[in-house]
């Protein structure tokens, strides 16, 4: 195994499913230290094996992955969740990006991707091609109901840029864009990122994307 590499648990109900997600980690150097069959055994095992990375289907028998990824996340804050869904506009992903997870995958996916993207999220970024999480948002965030743990809706902490550099967030910039779009550099943009994330307890750009709409910094079909 390389040293970079994350140590990943995965968690589906289906064995075959599993069994090539380990196989696929496994021929690129990636440790995967065990597997869960439902949201119980995932929590558990987070416990006991401390994985970096979770790879987590959304729609499993008993606890579901939604529920198992708000325990995951309570418990363990350092541990990264990346949902796997059959459909990309799926509405449970909608609310596990709310919750902190650090983004999505279908599981179609290649081997190529699905091994890039672990690597990526265990590096502490998110995984969100911006015009597909846009997507889902617009889709969701009118209607989705809100839960207790999900992001803040008090932006009175932010600095008139730091409005502005969220707003542009959420509307799918990357901090080079963002730099070239306010005309700063992107160490600069990069400090404001981190302070609005610090300020509103977020974890990452995922929920940022989610909070810019449900606060109305964005809406539904502006680019």
């Amino acid at each position: 195994m390389t040293a970079d590499a994350p140590r990943v648990l995965i968690v589906d109900d289906q064995t075959l499913i599993r069994t090539g997600f380990r196989l696929i980690l496994t021929a690129r150097g990636i440790e995967v230290v065990g597997e869960a069959a439902d949201g119980a055994e995932a929590v558990a095992a987070v416990r006991g094996l401390k994985p970096d990375v979770v790879l987590m289907d959304i729609r499993m028998p008993g606890m579901d992955g939604l529920e198992a990824t708000r325990r995951i996340l309570a418990e363990a804050p350092g541990c990264r969740v990346l949902m796997l869904t059959t459909f990309d506009l799926d509405r449970y992903v909608y609310e596990a990006l709310a919750i902190g997870a650090g983004g999505f995958l279908l599981k179609d996916v290649t081997p190529q991707h699905l091994a890039a993207a672990v690597r990526l999220v265990g590096t502490g970024d998110a995984l969100l091609a911006p015009q597909i999480t846009r997507r889902l948002v617009e889709r969701y965030a009118a209607g989705a109901g809100r839960t207790a743990e999900a992001v803040p809706a008090d932006l009175a902490a932010l600095t008139p840029r730091e409005r502005e550099v969220l707003t542009l967030m959420g509307r799918g910039l990357s901090n080079t864009e963002l730099a070239a779009e306010l005309t700063l550099s992107e160490a600069t943009v990069k400090s404001h990122v981190a302070r609005i994330f610090a300020k509103l307890g977020l974890r990452d750009r995922a929920q940022a994307v989610v909070l810019a709409y449900e606060t109305g910094l964005v809406r539904a079909g502006e680019r």
